[in-house]
């Protein structure tokens, strides 16, 4: 299944899950907002939330700091 993160084509089997995706690039633990096709979806969602083929997402990993 392709799907574009932060505007780059990525290919992955299906199906998958945000979690998964998550996992899958090494941001397991982080502070995270993802928007999938336009809305942001909760973290709470994300174990819930799969991806199809055509998706669009924004990835923001939260950096601390000062």
């Amino acid at each position: 299944m392709k799907i574009s993160i932060n505007g780059e084509a990525r290919e992955f089997a299906a199906p998958l899950s945000l979690l998964d995706l998550i996992d899958l690039l090494e941001l397991k633990g982080k502070r995270i907002a993802i928007e999938q096709n336009g809305e942001i979806v909760p973290k709470s969602q994300h174990g819930a939330t799969f991806l199809s083929e055509g998706d669009i997402l924004e990835m923001v990993v939260a950096v601390g700091g000062g």
